[in-house]
């Protein structure tokens, strides 16, 4: 294999835990929005939002992950590291889930300022914050979960969840 093919091979499994766990994260605040708005479920269009959502939160977890700040405390207990993550990453989704509503005003107001105006009188203060409450328990459970892959490596995670591999049956010729 190249070391450009290496390279991409590397990043893409770096991508896949985070981009799968934010598509399933999604999806589950998105069909707790929908229950709280009595809706009657995802649409196609929406799951593929959610989708390309998952795979910019993905990327920037990873990009998150290489910057000096965001790993302040490696040498601590893992529940620093967990903490300030989750902190970090929650004060980002409660920017990202507030500009998202905001889009939504601005498309009926036709400007930022009325829009802002409109969403603060018609918005829904309870329902918000109870989506920051699942995306909190949500986050915090994806920075348990890598910081603790950090600790003891990916692989022995993976054994101590799921057991080791079976060993592959040899036969004989």
């Amino acid at each position: 294999m190249s070391k450009v093919s290496e390279k991409i091979k590397e990043e893409f499994l770096a991508l896949l835990p985070p981009t799968i766990f934010f598509f399933i994260a999604l999806h589950i605040v998105a069909l707790v929005r929908s229950l709280m708005e009595r809706a009657t479920g995802l649409s196609a269009f929406s799951s593929a939002s959610i989708a390309v959502a998952a795979l910019i939160l993905g990327k920037a977890v990873l990009i998150a992950d290489m910057l000096p700040i965001i790993n302040r405390y490696p040498d601590k207990p893992l529940i620093y590291n967990v903490a300030w993550k989750t902190l970090i990453y929650l004060v980002v989704s409660a920017i990202i889930h507030y500009l998202e509503r905001l889009y939504e005003f601005t498309r009926q107001a036709g400007g930022m300022v009325a829009a802002n105006h409109e969403m603060a009188m018609q918005m829904i203060w309870p329902r918000f914050w109870a989506i920051q409450i699942v995306l909190f328990v949500m986050v915090l459970a994806y920075c348990t979960l890598a910081e603790l892959a950090r600790a003891i490596g990916g692989t022995r995670l993976l054994r101590v969840f799921f057991g080791p591999p079976p060993l592959p049956v040899l036969t004989r010729p």
